[in-house]
């Protein structure tokens, strides 16, 4: 290897640790932000419960779904995949909602 092989793949190895520690940081964020929306959802499960209501809202969950994967888009990432990410959130939320109503 050359002496400039060795600069670029040394920078190459910066920068993809620059790289990973963004994604660690993201990682996080999504973690707590997940935990977060939780809590919220968790304290929606107890009042649907507490007022006899079903713990799935389809016309709430179809909105939602379309305004994630718009948002998707505006930020380019795979609508579909914002979808099934979201479909998977949901189905979590709705199986906390029916252990409130046991």
């Amino acid at each position: 290897m050359t002496q400039s092989d060795n600069t670029a793949a040394a920078r190459a190895a910066e920068v993809l640790r620059e790289h990973r520690a963004s994604i660690d940081r993201l990682d996080a964020i999504l973690v707590y932000t997940l935990g977060e929306r939780f809590k919220h959802t968790q304290a929606v499960g107890r009042l649907k419960a507490q007022h006899d209501l079903p713990p799935s809202d389809p016309d709430r969950e179809a909105r939602q779904i379309a305004r994630l994967q718009a948002l998707a888009t505006d930020a380019d990432l795979d609508p579909e995949f914002a979808k099934a990410f979201l479909q998977f959130i949901i189905q979590e939320v709705i199986q906390h909602h029916k252990k409130h109503q046991q």
